[in-house]
């Protein structure tokens, strides 16, 4: 790991917070390097191990599925979401990729519960591989911080909407 991968944001605790992670297995050699990283930064920010809990599902596609089913429970304070899209010789990647991202964004929208986008989207496995630990740090691990400053930021926006002055 390099040093981006292993830094801290020491006033950020994530202590008492439940995070979910969504991983996909379709390019596990590059999304379990990702799920390292993540749990890495979670537990560098004091999220316990009991706090986190890993679903795993077939492919990037999938995941806004399984993000509408776990966010249902209002169980979770965020969501991860990981996966790795490369681009091949057909125009799949483009639908996977866009509609992985629009998936997530809609479940985002009408749960109310921060979910972090940690899909990769590259062109080959040496750029997905490069971001998953390698000399583009690990965006599993700079997902997991998203999701904690997410938590705090909701944490900070009023419930209720002010009244306007008149």
């Amino acid at each position: 790991m390099n040093r981006r991968t292993t830094r801290k944001t020491t006033d950020l605790s994530g202590r008492g917070f439940r995070i979910a992670l969504i991983v996909s297995e379709f390019n596990s050699h590059i999304t379990e390097k990702l799920r390292a990283g993540a749990l890495q930064c979670l537990r560098d920010h004091k999220v316990r191990d009991h706090d986190v809990r890993t679903f795993v599902c077939p492919g990037a596609f999938e995941i806004p599925q399984v993000a509408a089913k776990i966010t249902a429970s209002q169980a979770w304070d965020a969501v991860i979401c990981l996966g790795a899209v490369v681009r091949g010789e057909t125009p799949h990647f483009e639908y996977v990729s866009s509609e992985t991202a629009r998936g997530i964004q809609d479940v985002a929208l009408r749960s109310g519960i921060p979910l972090v986008f940690g899909v990769l989207t590259t062109n080959n496995n040496r750029q997905a591989l490069a971001r998953a630990g390698g000399k583009h740090g690990n965006k599993g691990w700079d997902a997991a911080l998203t999701a904690l400053k997410m938590i705090h930021l909701f944490k900070k926006i009023p419930r209720e909407t002010p009244r306007r002055r008149r």
